[in-house]
């Protein structure tokens, strides 16, 4: 089969699908949540859609509650599942087009969703319409799966699983080729500071950033009463004229001062990426004029957090032969002078320590009274040998449809459906030399990039179900 050629057919259709897609605003709300849509009606509108899709072609259908569904094609006894989702992580700020009108710029398109995790569904989606196009019959039976909270909790998918069979092998198309065969640990801390009185001439009022646990911030906020407010915006323009990959404003209001400052966001699986908004605004901070409690909040960012992703400072930092090295990514940060202060700090984590251990090690780096707290459920390293037969025939499906012979099976700091299964890989859909731009203003695939994909899944669907 000319898996290239077949996937091209479907340019047309495939792009008009997506732009249906990215129009859905599917970020989790937790305001919205309800009784008939117990992750929002946003996830579930999403999903409502790409099963459409499904039902348009003459494929079988599932919908389990609104919180997770399949696309399924084949009867054997064998179940190959393909995890997608149809959540996104909310659009923020900082784009050039609307978020949710998917937007051709010079063939590459522009939209939330677009690379994580729609298009690259879509053209998992389309590799299963080839196949069922062209009359292949499976000798397993493929489902294509869709959760609907993956960038938090993953309830859709888990509420799925409790209902449906879990598949004996599978993908996610939500990674990187040629193949992620390791994903590390995941697990986010909070990490509360004591409460203390607040005195002086200036005075940190309130301190704020970030959306998501697994998002590099891209703005921070704070507001700072002082008796000088000249003199702090001065300080504050001498700053970002240092640090040009900044930008930020001052407004002064009475004696209030406030500051916001914009760095770049993007994922905290590759935290190194971008320019956390907040420890930068805190390490301009921090060398200004606070009362004890203030003080202790910002310096803590600022000499332990602040550009340091691998914890080095916090003696955190150990590596894997295997999985690579732990990385730590401070994505939430609220701070009240009536309250105490909190962060939420994202890591990835190879083997060689548990969860436990780590939240210990965060535990002793606190002021007296401080206070960690797993903010979620760790999930742990995850690993599929390159030996495994799943792995060497999906590899095989890579370099044939690109000629590329010289990438190999890599360990990432991100966390997809894959680790559901022993036998699960993230499989694509970002080529190797292409920009991760997944959790960041202005996501985009390429057009290339989704055809090329769809023809690299045909290729991998054909190759795990063909008849022996």
């Amino acid at each position: 089969m000319n898996w290239k050629k077949l996937a091209h057919n479907y340019q047309a259709q495939m792009i008009q699908d997506l732009t249906t897609l990215v129009a859905i605003n599917s970020a989790n709300d937790p305001k919205q949540e309800t009784t008939e849509f117990p992750l929002g009606p946003g996830p579930a509108h999403a999903l409502q859609q790409m099963l459409a899709f499904g039902e348009r072609d003459g494929f079988i259908t599932k919908n389990v509650d609104q919180l997770g569904g399949h696309i399924q094609y084949g009867t054997g006894d064998e179940i190959l599942g393909i995890f997608g989702h149809m959540d996104t992580v909310p659009a923020g700020e900082g784009w050039n087009s609307d978020p949710f009108l998917l937007t051709n710029v010079d063939g590459q398109l522009f939209g939330r969703g677009a690379l994580d995790d729609k298009g690259p569904s879509l053209a998992a989606y389309y590799a299963l319409r080839i196949l069922k196009d062209q009359n292949i019959k499976p000798s397993k039976t493929i489902r294509l799966i869709f959760g609907t909270d993956e960038e938090n909790q993953w309830r859709g998918i888990n509420h799925y699983l409790e209902v449906e069979p879990l598949p004996d092998l599978g993908f996610s198309p939500d990674g990187e080729f040629p193949v992620i065969n390791g994903e590390k640990g995941i697990v986010s801390y909070q990490l509360q500071f004591p409460i203390a009185a607040t005195t002086g001439d200036q005075v940190l009022m309130s301190f704020q950033a970030g959306l998501r646990p697994n998002m590099v911030p891209q703005s921070a906020t704070c507001v700072v009463q002082t008796l000088d407010s000249s003199e702090l915006v001065n300080h504050y323009n001498y700053y970002l004229k240092q640090h040009p990959q900044i930008q930020g404003n001052a407004l002064i209001q009475d004696q209030a001062v406030t500051l916001t400052l914009v760095g770049q966001g993007c994922h905290a699986m590759e935290p190194e990426n971008g320019y956390n908004a907040a420890t930068f605004l805190a390490d301009f901070l921090a060398d200004q004029r606070f009362d004890d409690q203030a003080q202790a909040y910002l310096q803590f960012i600022q000499t332990k957090l602040h550009l340091d992703f691998t914890g080095t400072k916090l003696g955190l930092a150990y590596q894997d032969e295997t999985m690579g090295a732990l990385s730590q990514s401070p994505d939430i940060f609220q701070y009240d002078q009536t309250n105490s202060g909190n962060i939420v700090i994202n890591v990835r984590y190879p083997k060689g320590h548990t969860a436990g251990e780590l939240q210990e090690q965060y535990q002793q780096s606190l002021p007296i009274n401080g206070n960690v707290t797993a903010a979620e459920h760790a999930q742990e390293p995850h690993y599929v040998s390159d030996s495994d037969p799943l792995v060497s025939e999906l590899l095989k499906a890579y370099r044939t449809q690109t000629n590329d012979l010289t990438s190999q099976p890599m360990t990432v700091g991100g966390g997809t459906y894959g680790r559901l299964l022993n036998r699960g890989v993230a499989f694509g859909a970002l080529m190797p030399d292409g920009p991760n731009v997944m959790h960041q203003a202005n996501e985009y695939i390429t057009i290339d990039n989704l055809l090329q994909a769809t023809a690299i899944y045909a290729d991998a669907l054909w190759r795990l179900t063909k008849n022996k």
